[in-house]
């Protein structure tokens, strides 16, 4: 079982494009810059997100797809709602914690997303996206949809979902012989560890100086 996990993953990373490599290369950027509220989480961010767009079209990945485009769009208000500024030329957004109603819309955005996704691919499976695996797809999808929209809001449990995203998204790659990304979503769950434990300190900070 290892040696066949293996001479795939030999095989796969051998097959791997440039357009793949630019893509891993500039989501890992974009996590790293996001760690440390950095804007270029968000150009970076851009890069990779076009880049996946075409390989998921051109392999009929439309979850994959979808999820890729909604991050463009993201990215693109993230980048304005994180240079807004107000009178006195201080940024607007600063990390905080969800509250418990904001945790509420949260669940429900997700479970809304996961539905949409599930029966999307459910129906398109048989002529159109012959690769999509409904169930997995779907929660990597809505975990990431879901990460994205807090990600514009500096919001701390972001970081959970992208974890979430992560997770599932290593194995599923990995069966789409899209090795190289597994790998990717492997170091993207390992920085976003690293991330969640960075915004908690500094929410803890910016509560301390507000208390």
């Amino acid at each position: 079982m290892l040696s066949e996990i293996y001479r795939q993953f030999v095989v796969d990373l051998q097959h791997t494009g440039w357009v793949e490599f630019i893509a891993v290369m500039a989501g890992i950027l974009s996590v790293w810059y996001s760690r440390s509220e950095n804007i270029l989480v968000y150009p970076t961010g851009l890069l990779n997100t076009v880049a996946y767009i075409w390989l998921s079209f051109k392999l009929s990945l439309l979850g994959e797809a979808s999820v890729n485009l909604y991050y463009t769009a993201l990215n693109i208000y993230g980048w304005i709602a994180w240079t807004r500024k107000d009178r006195r030329q201080q940024y607007i957004l600063h990390i905080t914690r969800n509250s418990s109603r904001e945790w509420v819309s949260q669940l429900s955005f997700f479970a809304f997303c996961y539905a949409a996704v599930f029966f999307a691919l459910t129906y398109l499976k048989q002529g159109f996206a012959p690769l999509a695996i409904p169930w997995a797809d779907a929660f990597a999808s809505a975990t990431a949809y879901t990460g994205m929209w807090l990600m514009t809001r500096k919001k701390v449990e972001s970081w959970y979902w992208w974890i979430a995203t992560n997770f599932s998204s290593i194995p599923l790659y990995f069966v789409k012989h899209y090795v190289f990304t597994s790998v990717y979503y492997l170091v993207l769950l390992i920085l976003a560890i690293g991330g969640l434990m960075e915004w908690q300190k500094r929410a803890r900070a910016i509560e301390h100086a507000a208390a």
